[in-house]
């Protein structure tokens, strides 16, 4: 013999003195539907003053609980728990579904906002981040030019190897992918310079074109480009590992200075491979705009090193130098910088490593254009 659960049920008895409300049935996952069509049903005539009949309640889980306390709200369902009448089981699932309802928060519904109050807040937030971040780099700049003025005077604390290893991974491997980069972009600037000036009749002029362009600009500009996604990357990488490793903080423990023993070699071998690879680019770039010079406009070369000498001057060449430490200085602080901050994730290493570079290739851009402005006011 099988015995089939009848749907539960929720009917309101109105009498001349109250009313009643009668719970019959399973109350259980598989009425679900059936027993909210029923309580909407009668939700208009359930109050504060009606009394609730469970004799005649059947099943109960956690769904037909939940739909009692919808219908009873959580302190007057926490009062049906305690009716004797219900088996102690059902009472208890009473008791912990009214609970649950009285401490659920429900989310505060969200605020629809304009397109330009969202606007704002981002353009806020960005420059209160932009601020944050210019804080941090600056603080940083201050403790590697501290870290350099206590081991300056002081020979035995210098890392010799580590810097010659970072002048060779940062200066010499990147001296084959830069002149191919200079030589091109000079046989560029030089094709274009002899397109534009032949309709004035002024082709010879390209030879000033190339030289003012990567004697003042192009060189350093496309040094420091260069490394800037090729070294301040690796040097976030490497640090980034070693934070997430744990192994800065083991060498914290053993008493050395992270500062000293990691950022300092490769600021300093920076300073030194970024001026040596700034004065290979003007040279291959002066090439590359010499190599189009000859063969499109029929140049001699003892044309092209004439005039090249007779227009350039020492002082044009300083003007592009002077900018290499500056930019050297710059993308290891960023790239050392950015290393440290990385949490101990894959990924984090991976953000950092992005912003290392979007933040050294701003800075450069940023400084070069500044310095730009400054050398035309000054008339250099």
């Amino acid at each position: 013999m099988t015995t089939t659960s009848l749907p539960g049920r929720a009917k309101v008895f109105r009498d001349a003195a109250a009313s009643r409300l009668a719970l019959t049935g399973d109350w259980t996952l598989p009425h679900y539907v059936d027993l909210q069509h029923s309580i909407a049903a009668i939700a208009h005539d359930v109050d504060a003053s009606t009394t609730v009949d469970a004799r005649e309640l059947g099943a109960l889980d956690t769904s037909g609980a939940l739909v009692i306390a919808e219908l009873l709200g959580s302190a007057r369902t926490q009062a049906l728990a305690q009716d004797p009448t219900i088996p102690v089981a059902r009472r208890a699932l009473l008791k912990t579904v009214g609970d649950a309802l009285d401490t659920y928060c429900h989310a505060a519904p969200r605020e629809r906002r304009s397109s330009l109050s969202i606007l704002l807040e981002r353009i806020g937030r960005a420059t209160e981040s932009f601020w944050k971040q210019s804080l941090k780099l600056l603080g940083f700049i201050g403790m590697v030019l501290q870290a350099i003025a206590a081991t300056v005077w002081r020979p035995k604390r210098w890392r010799v190897t580590a810097l010659v290893s970072h002048i060779e991974q940062t200066g010499l491997d990147a001296v084959p992918i830069l002149s191919l980069l200079s030589f091109m972009v000079g046989a560029v600037v030089a094709f274009l310079g002899a397109t534009a000036l032949a309709t004035y009749g002024a082709s010879v002029f390209v030879i000033d074109l190339i030289g003012f362009a990567f004697l003042r600009e192009f060189g350093v500009l496309l040094t420091a480009i260069l490394l800037a996604g090729r070294t301040a990357s690796a040097f976030t990488a490497q640090i980034g590992s070693m934070k997430a490793r744990e192994e800065i903080d083991a060498i914290r423990t053993l008493g050395l200075d992270p500062i000293e023993l990691l950022v300092l070699p490769r600021v300093l071998a920076l300073l030194v491979a970024l001026p040596l690879l700034t004065f290979i680019a003007m040279v291959t770039g002066i090439l590359g705009g010499a190599v189009v010079c000859f063969s499109v406009l029929h140049m001699s070369p003892a044309m092209f090193l004439s005039m090249f000498r007779d227009d350039m001057t020492l002082g044009q060449l300083l003007v592009g130098m002077a900018k290499a430490p500056v930019f050297a200085f710059l993308i290891g602080v960023i790239g050392c910088m950015e290393g440290f901050k990385v949490s101990g994730s894959a990924q984090s290493v991976g953000e950092h490593t992005t912003s290392s570079v979007v933040q050294s290739l701003f800075v450069v851009i940023l400084i070069d254009a500044a310095a730009a402005l400054f050398y035309m006011e000054m008339g250099w």
